[in-house]
């Protein structure tokens, strides 16, 4: 199943909605890098709230969409990973390494806005 991709703003939210298969991800990966070089985005929220299970092929995708992202300017923020989740991944050495995280969609769009802001001086208006 797709996941849904949404323009907010300057940033993409895209909210995994279910079982996560490394087709999905792939194909996450192309939608991402193709949205973010037509509109320009400054970040992602990548939500995966429903996901109670992140093995080791979703894990690197994640880390590749974020640095290939970042490579376009774009900053990328992981919310809502379950502490379950969370504890089972450090349990099996799987890391989501150089990757910010916060705890939901409001503080990670926090998160990206003062980014953004420190990278342009003080000014949002700036890359």
């Amino acid at each position: 199943m797709p996941v849904p991709i949404l323009k907010q703003g300057p940033y993409l939210i895209a909210t995994v909605q279910d079982a996560f298969t490394d087709r999905d991800a792939r194909r996450l990966q192309t939608d991402l890098m193709a949205q973010v070089g037509r509109y320009r985005s400054h970040g992602i929220v990548l939500d995966v709230t429903a996901l109670d299970v992140m093995d080791s092929f979703a894990a690197r995708t994640i880390q590749t969409i974020a640095r290939s992202t970042r490579l376009l300017g774009a900053d990328t923020v992981v919310v809502g990973l379950q502490p379950v989740v969370a504890l089972a991944m450090v349990q099996l050495g799987l890391t989501l390494a150089n990757l910010r995280t916060s705890l939901d969609l409001e503080q990670g769009l926090a998160l990206l806005d003062g980014l953004r802001t420190r990278r342009s001086g003080g000014h949002r208006d700036g890359r």
